[in-house]
Order: C-alpha cells, then sequence, then structure tokens
C-alpha cells in the first residue's frame, strides 16, 4: 500500500510538472512570432553552437568536481571519474524522469545502498553543493544587473542590485558557519568553484548569443538568463522547460527588447542540456573503487 501510494504521487508529480511546462510553453509560445523565432534558430552558427556546447560541459564538469569536495568533507572519497558518471547519470534522470526518482535524490540512493553512507550525510552534502551554487547565481544576477536596462529603467533601485551583489557571500558563509560546519573548511574553494560554473554557463549562452547573431543588448540578455536560471530552480516544470521562457518572455517585453532572440536563447540552451544530459544514459555507476573513512580520519 505504502508503495502504491509513493508511485501515486511520483505519477501526480510527473503529470503535474508536464502540465505546467506544456502551459507555460503554451502561453510563451502563442505570442510571439514562431515564424521568425524558427528562422532565428534555424540559421544560428553550428561552431558557436559547437562551443556553447562545451563550456556548458565544462560548467557540468566543475559541477561535478565541487560536489565531490562535498563529498570528501562527509568522509565519502569518490574517484573523479566515478562521481562524473553519477553527476551525468544525475542530470539525466532529472530531464528524463521528471516526478520520479530525481538526480539528487538518484545520488543519495547509489551512496547510500552501495557504499554505506547515511541519507543525512549524503543529503546534506548535496543540499549544500546546491545552495552553494544558487549563492553564486545571485550574485552574478545582481552583478549583470547593474549595467544592463533595468539600471536604467529603475536607477533608484540599482543600489538594491549592489546590496545583494555584496551581501550573498557574507550571508553564505553565516549560514554555513551556524548549519552546516562541516564545510567550512572548503567554504572558499567552493564559492570560487560556483563562481566559475554560473560563469562558463554565461560564456555558453553568450555563445548562443552570438550563433543566433544577437550582438546588441548581450548584458541584458544575459542578466535575464540569470534570473531565469534562478526561476528554474523549483522543479516546477520538466528540465527548467517552460519557466525559463515565461522568464525571458516577459522580462524583455518589459524592457523593450526581441523577444524572439531571448526565447531562442531559452530554447537553445534547453536543447543543449539535453543532449549533454544523454551522455548519462552510458554511464554505469557501480560501487567499486570508492573509500569511506570515519570523521575521525579526515
Amino acid at each position: 500500500m505504502t508503495k502504491t501510494k509513493s508511485l501515486n504521487r511520483k505519477l501526480l508529480k510527473a503529470l503535474l510538472q508536464a502540465v505546467t511546462t506544456v502551459a507555460a510553453l503554451y502561453i510563451v509560445l502563442g505570442k510571439i512570432d514562431l515564424q521568425r523565432l524558427g528562422t532565428v534558430v534555424s540559421h544560428a552558427n553550428p561552431w558557436y553552437l559547437a562551443a556553447a556546447i562545451i563550456f556548458f560541459n565544462i560548467s557540468k564538469i566543475l559541477n561535478s568536481l565541487r560536489l565531490n569536495r562535498f563529498f570528501r568533507a562527509i568522509g565519502l572519497r569518490l574517484p573523479e571519474w566515478y562521481n562524473l558518471k553519477l553527476y551525468y547519470l544525475g542530470m539525466f534522470y532529472n530531464l528524463f524522469l521528471p516526478g520520479g526518482v530525481g538526480g539528487d535524490g538518484y545520488k543519495i540512493y547509489v551512496l547510500r545502498k552501495n557504499h554505506g553512507m547515511t541519507v543525512m550525510n549524503v543529503f546534506n552534502a548535496v543540499f549544500w553543493d546546491r545552495v552553494s551554487g544558487i549563492f553564486a547565481l545571485v550574485f552574478l544576477s545582481a552583478i549583470l544587473l547593474v549595467p544592463s536596462r533595468f539600471a536604467l529603467l529603475y536607477p533608484d533601485q540599482i543600489r538594491l542590485a549592489w546590496i545583494i551583489a555584496l551581501a550573498a557571500y557574507p550571508l553564505s558563509l553565516l549560514l554555513t558557519r551556524f548549519f552546516y560546519r562541516q564545510f567550512m573548511p572548503i567554504f572558499l574553494r567552493t564559492a570560487i568553484e560556483s563562481i566559475l560554473i554560473q560563469g562558463t554557463q554565461v560564456i555558453s549562452a553568450w555563445f548562443i548569443l552570438m550563433a543566433i547573431s544577437a550582438s546588441a543588448n548581450q548584458i541584458d540578455y544575459l542578466a535575464i538568463f540569470l534570473i531565469s536560471s534562478v526561476a528554474t530552480i523549483l522543479p516546477l516544470t520538466i528540465g527548467g522547460a517552460g519557466a525559463r521562457e515565461v522568464t525571458f518572455f516577459y522580462a524583455l517585453r518589459h524592457l523593450g527588447l526581441d523577444v524572439n532572440t531571448g526565447i531562442a536563447l531559452s530554447l537553445i540552451f534547453f536543447v543543449i542540456s539535453a543532449i549533454s544530459s544523454l551522455a548519462g544514459v552510458f554511464a554505469k555507476v557501480r560501487s567499486e573503487s570508492v573509500e569511506v573513512v570515519t570523521s575521525e580520519e579526515l
């Protein structure tokens, strides 16, 4: 009975995500020039797109390295190649199995089952890895808002962006110190890695803009790209599809910029994410060559 209820909840979650994704895309695509959007996407420069794919995957490799640093902090020493395969498999689950196990849930399951780690320890590492990424995302979003059109439209409020940027990492440090003290020794390294991760994703988005010949207002598109990434954190849609497009649509319309360019950027980025996630299909995660140490040995 319990398994049946759990399965029903997963199916319901998957259905809600699918409905939300379709509804969000329907709203956006119903309000733009689809023919022009198709032209923009179909004429994208393949070499710039290849560069976008490369930098996207660099960001994921860096993300894998950061996550493994959190694992080592809880006494779990995973070979980097093993951890990278587990990370890509998690990406695949996140994108192609909505409402089910989920990438983070799958990693917790594997590390608990195969390597004898407690759920709470692995959860703490995975959760704080995510949180460190969010702080970097918020920090860079605030930085890019300062030279954007938002600053021209709201000059009196732009000081808030500076406050957010300056407060992001002191707040992250305090939260780590009070709630996740075991991660304090790696705080600086993971903070730098988080900025590099988000930075390489911005570079990936910039290459997409270059691929679709969007040379004007790039700061605005990239600022909205980061803000839209914040919007995809909550698992309301499948792989963030729909949530990112809605953010682009309303933000660009508010700024008076070309909506088709932003939607093209968003859709191409999603396709790159989906293609890259397919590498998880070939990831065979086993338990060999993994060392678990106790806290006394750290």
